[in-house]
């Protein structure tokens, strides 16, 4: 006796198989066959499970680590690829501090490069109890705004570790949560994957301003340790 595979009684129970299909399927199960009816009812109350579920709001926070614990495979890397050359537009801890202003607390970092015809607008965010972070970022055709950036394969790397993986929506965003270590660049593949966009990311101190030394937690301890007595 034949039995079908688990991911067609799964089709079964959502009525996504032709009828014919249907039919034989039907006859099986009318033939006694304990084992696929176990299947069968399984995919029923899953397929049930899952419709219940539909309508229930799922907040940020659960569906960044589902993303982080399930991450989507990036296309497989051809033999040749082209580096993009990316240009720094701007960087937030370069900008100039309003006048009068003796310090900030400035949680995250923000850039904007230009490759190509791409920008990538970035925002690198520490979380302050631990040595995680999060990057969210576009990414957008600056010579023709209205080109869809949609499923750009995107990933956090560190030399050949890979951190953290995503694809862009219809919009070109993207985000990641990963554990900060050094060195660590954003990849972001185009012309599925024969091109490529690498630019770095800064790894973001999550000190308090309480504690002394430490006024901005993006940058780096040796820039603040100076400027902390300064009058």
């Amino acid at each position: 006796m034949k039995h079908h595979r688990i991911a067609q009684w799964v089709d079964f129970a959502r009525a996504l198989v032709p009828e014919d299909v249907r039919v034989a399927m039907l006859d099986h199960l009318a033939d006694g066959c304990s084992e696929c009816r176990q299947v069968a009812e399984f995919s029923k109350k899953l397929v049930g499970v899952c419709r219940g579920m539909a309508g229930c709001d799922v907040p940020d926070s659960a569906v960044r680590r589902a993303r982080a614990i399930i991450r989507p495979r990036l296309p497989a890397q051809p033999k040749r690829w082209a580096r993009i050359p990316a240009e720094l537009i701007f960087d937030s801890f370069l900008a100039p501090s309003p006048i009068g202003l003796r310090s900030t607390w400035q949680v995250g970092w923000q850039a904007l490069y230009r490759a190509g015809d791409c920008s990538v607008d970035l925002r690198v965010e520490p979380d302050l109890s631990s040595s995680r972070a999060a990057v969210i970022g576009q990414i957008s055709n600056h010579v023709s705004p209205n080109i869809e950036m949609a499923d750009i394969p995107v990933c956090v790397k560190q030399g050949k570790f890979v951190l953290a993986e995503a694809r862009s929506n219809r919009f070109g965003e993207f985000q990641m949560e990963y554990e900060q270590q050094g060195r660590t660049r954003l990849c972001i593949y185009l012309d599925g994957g024969s091109k490529r966009i690498q630019v770095p990311l800064r790894r973001l101190a999550t000190d308090r301003p309480a504690r002394a030394g430490r006024l901005n937690p993006g940058v780096p301890a040796e820039l603040t340790r100076s400027g902390s007595d300064s009058r």
